[in-house]
């Protein structure tokens, strides 16, 4: 063990306090315990999971938050092995969507990377004339810089034409971001076509490339899994292992300061020792470090104290908010079309922004009822408040207009459910890297004091694991995985329409 960094390795890590129980906290938990150090997760809410929900509609088990994670990243897999979840990981049944796009259900092309694509060909039948014409203009053009950050969009756009932008990038990445793809950061949300650009002077040449090294790569298996059961059961089972490995969770139990009152003594008395004081409840807690694992405003609410620069950055961080709009219908003489779902590029003007046929991408769904059909649609982009205004009933009115129009599905469900994710998606705009460079500098010089989540690395389950795991090493004196991370985040790739 290292004995390095701001951690406190020289004599064990002692007790760790996490603040947070989303599956960022959940994990470095876990790997803070495998770490033998003694662990107390303190959670404000009811529950432990964050966006992992597991839920129930018409007697059928769902996901009500994420539902699939990226399976070419070991993190998320690797932890749903390690809390006894192997068995029940289950790929999509069908990997085949759609674009809801000019009026019809289009298929969703193939041979891009995030809506960019290799060749204007892969795009045939989802762009006019004019817009495939327009990607062909690429090659040659002139090189566009890309400096040290560049927004997606505005990148694409330039070398492509806004067509490939508004319908299908910012489709993809709404259904990852819930954002603009004009403001969402090339370099943090697609770092490697950002690799790719500043050294190709054409796009298109510099996605041929990254399709060829993962050609030459021979990846096999699914791109994404599920869980059978949900994704949401995931938390749940970390959350049990945490407990059987001792581990102390508290749920209803907000953390309201952390104060850093000088270095342990080591012949301190049990229960006195510890640098950390945190007042949770009506308790105050005494650690040796603290993992910060909670989404960005409180974060930055609880570092101003001993750490007013990483809170000023955190402070500034947006999210976007939305709510998921999950339907149950009779099977009996429903009719939809084939595949897992559907995006909506914004630029239609559709309310919904995707759907997932939940029963037909996922096996495991289908199978609990054959006579029962869930649908799930989402609602709610950054900068969209009015939609969200709307009461339950009125959301689940437009998700039902917009699967109308776009499928024809006019049955009366047996079933609703909205569940809404205010505050739930962190921006990644340009510069975002540099953001995250700076709160984990300042927090580097804070001893005993470590952060993860989705507002850092990546907003996927991949994504979170990973920045837990580097927070846990970072106390425990590598910083390296934190350094890893700032520099090349986690892409969170798109998982099928609805993600």
């Amino acid at each position: 063990m290292s004995t390095t960094g701001n951690g406190a390795a020289g004599r064990g890590l002692g007790h760790v306090v996490v603040v947070g129980a989303g599956v960022a906290g959940l994990a470095a938990a876990h790997r803070l315990l495998e770490r033998g150090a003694r662990v107390t997760v303190l959670e404000a809410g009811d529950r432990v999971g964050g966006k992992l929900l597991p839920g129930e509609i018409a007697g059928v088990r769902v996901d009500l938050g994420a539902e699939s994670m990226l399976a070419r990243r070991p993190e998320a897999v690797a932890l749903a092995r390690e809390a006894g979840l192997g068995d029940r990981l289950r790929p999509p049944a069908t990997a085949t969507a759609a674009i809801w796009t000019r009026g019809a259900l289009r298929p969703m092309p193939k041979g891009h990377v995030m809506g960019v694509p290799g060749t204007a060909a892969a795009l045939a039948g989802l762009l006019s004339d004019e817009g495939l014409a327009r990607i062909d203009r690429d090659a040659g053009l002139p090189r566009t810089e890309t400096g040290d950050d560049v927004a997606v969009g505005e990148y694409v756009a330039a070398r492509l034409g806004r067509e490939v932008v508004d319908r299908l990038v910012e489709p993809l990445l709404g259904g990852v971001y819930a954002g603009d793809a004009y403001r969402i950061s090339m370099r943090s949300a697609v770092p490697q076509l950002f690799r790719a650009a500043r050294t190709h002077a054409s796009l298109t040449e510099a996605v041929r490339d990254i399709q060829a090294k993962a050609a030459a790569a021979g990846q096999t298996g699914p791109v994404f899994l599920g869980i059978e059961g949900g994704v949401g059961s995931l938390p749940l089972a970390v959350a049990d292992s945490v407990r059987a490995r001792g581990g102390e969770i508290l749920t209803g139990t907000p953390v309201r300061e952390l104060r850093r009152r000088g270095p342990a003594r080591p012949d301190a008395a049990d229960g006195e020792h510890g640098a950390w004081h945190v007042l949770a409840g009506d308790r105050v807690l005494r650690a040796d470090a603290v993992v910060l694992a909670v989404p960005a405003r409180p974060a930055a609410d609880l570092l101003r104290a001993e750490s007013p620069g990483a809170a000023a950055e955190l402070a500034a961080v947006e999210y976007a908010s939305m709510a998921l709009v999950t339907l149950a219908y009779r099977r009996a003489g429903l009719r939809l079309p084939e595949g897992s779902g559907f995006l909506v590029p914004p630029v239609d003007g559709r309310t919904v922004k995707a759907a997932t046929f939940a029963s037909q991408k996922w096996g495991w769904v289908a199978a609990q009822d054959p006579d029962v059909v869930v649908l799930r649609a989402s609602v709610g982009r950054y900068g969209e408040t009015a939609v969200l205004g709307r009461d339950d009933a009125g959301l689940v009115e437009v998700a039902r207009h917009d699967l109308r129009e776009a499928t024809g599905l006019d049955a009366e469900p047996l079933e609703t459910r909205v569940t809404r994710w205010t505050d739930g998606l962190p921006q990644y705009p340009v510069g975002h890297h540099a953001r995250v460079a700076r709160v984990r500098a300042h927090v580097a010089a804070v001893p005993g004091l470590a952060v993860c989540g989705a507002q850092y690395d990546g907003v996927g389950i991949p994504a979170c694991v990973a920045s837990a795991y580097a927070a846990v090493d970072q106390l425990d004196g590598d910083p390296a995985g934190a350094a890893e991370l700032t520099a090349h985040p986690v892409q969170s790739l798109h998982g099928g329409a609805g993600e």
